[in-house]
């Protein structure tokens, strides 16, 4: 035979042994019908403590809201605040023309001198009284009618004291005060104005929005659904529910907040309850008003893991996976679903750490032939 016949003779042997079973099983690999193995997308399922949380939308509230109103009536002289800025409880805000109360305060001042000289007086003359009916030279009577008047000169000193401390009052309601630590608007006067006359007049806003509250609502159900889970532990290892929140413009907030109470009573209408959260606002990010995205957590999940939703039949059987083997062979595999978020199932049974779970290639399955898995991208991770 010719060299170039044994050649091609070798050549056809060694791609016939190829195509057996013994073969390549790598991407490339060949089924038992004589067609590559397919290509799927899997996941690696990475079993965790997953936390389930409930998504609401709520409205921040400041924790403490005080108006500062005019409790003197007068001109207002002077505005001692930048508006907008920090204030501390007590820190003068306004100053109303003090004059007229000065006045008051020195006139009070003056009544109860008079009524101390008066009270004097009547003490000296019951002293001396007192000697004499011991003597029998003054009736008894004299020093009765001397111990009165002691009595009604330390009534009128007392008065006397109190119109003393009236006008003080009075005075120091001319230096409107800050009554809460927070952040202050607008001026709502000016200088020049004339305030107090009637209703007290309103002159700014503090609020204190260090912490803030969250108040939104729940169903009812649910509502009773986290009382049962903080009674049983299901929310692990805190001391409090933790509160997330996430802004307008769909910025995660990074401070946590904690959960204060629930309303006593289920709204007629709605059949919701009210809750309030508490949240930190050390650097004024946050503003009273906005809307914001709540999540609460309900309940801690051990051993559990998210599944995009194509990778579920939910069926009238039970809820299935496609498990692909170490021998690159798929079956079917039945799992409990506990919830959704985000086009994601979370299965809590069913799958072991480290099993790969297919996501992406199903109508490319022929029979119980192998397949040749690959990592799963999303859509949107792609992009």
């Amino acid at each position: 035979m010719p060299r170039w016949g044994w050649a091609v003779l070798t050549v056809s042997t060694l791609w016939l042994s190829g195509c057996g079973p013994q073969g390549n099983t790598g991407a490339g690999a060949l089924a038992p019908s004589g067609m590559p193995a397919v290509q799927v997308g899997v996941i690696e399922v990475a079993l965790d403590t997953i936390t389930l949380e409930q998504v609401y939308t709520g409205r921040l509230e400041a924790s403490r809201v005080a108006q500062v109103r005019a409790r003197a009536a007068g001109i207002v002289q002077e505005r001692l605040f930048q508006e907008g800025s920090e204030v501390r409880a007590g820190q003068t805000l306004f100053r109303i023309d003090p004059a007229p109360y000065d006045v008051a305060l020195a006139s009070a001042q003056a009544q109860l001198a008079r009524a101390q000289a008066q009270w004097a007086q009547a003490v000296a003359q019951r002293d001396r009284y007192l000697p004499l009916l011991a003597e029998g030279a003054i009736s008894e009577e004299a020093v009765a009618n001397a111990e009165m008047a002691v009595r009604l000169a330390d009534a009128e000193r007392s008065a006397a004291r109190a119109a003393v401390d009236s006008a003080a009052l009075q005075r120091s309601h001319a230096d409107v005060t800050a009554p809460i630590r927070g952040r202050i608007g607008r001026a709502l006067v000016t200088e020049g104005a004339l305030v107090g006359q009637g209703d007290p007049t309103p002159m700014a806003v503090i609020q204190q929005i260090d912490p803030l509250y969250v108040n939104f609502t729940q169903p009812a159900r649910e509502t009773l659904r986290l009382a049962r889970a903080l009674s049983e532990g299901a929310v692990q290892g805190r001391q409090a529910v933790e509160v997330h929140v996430t802004t307008e413009d769909g910025v995660d907030y990074p401070l946590a907040g904690r959960l204060l109470f629930a309303d006593q009573t289920v709204g007629d209408q709605t059949g919701e309850v009210t809750l309030r959260a508490q949240l930190p606002n050390p650097q004024g990010r946050l503003l009273p008003g906005l809307f914001v995205r709540v999540r609460l957590a309900q309940a801690e999940v051990p051993q559990a893991v998210w599944l995009p939703q194509q990778a579920v039949s939910r069926t009238a059987e039970g809820d299935r996976v496609m498990v692909v083997s170490a021998d690159r062979r798929v079956s079917p595999r039945t799992v409990t679903v506990g919830g959704q978020r985000d086009g994601q199932w979370l299965i809590v049974t069913g799958l072991d750490h480290g099993e790969q779970v297919m996501v992406d290639g199903f109508q490319k399955l022929r029979g119980d032939g192998p397949v040749s898995p690959v990592p799963w991208r999303s859509p949107a991770a792609t992009r």
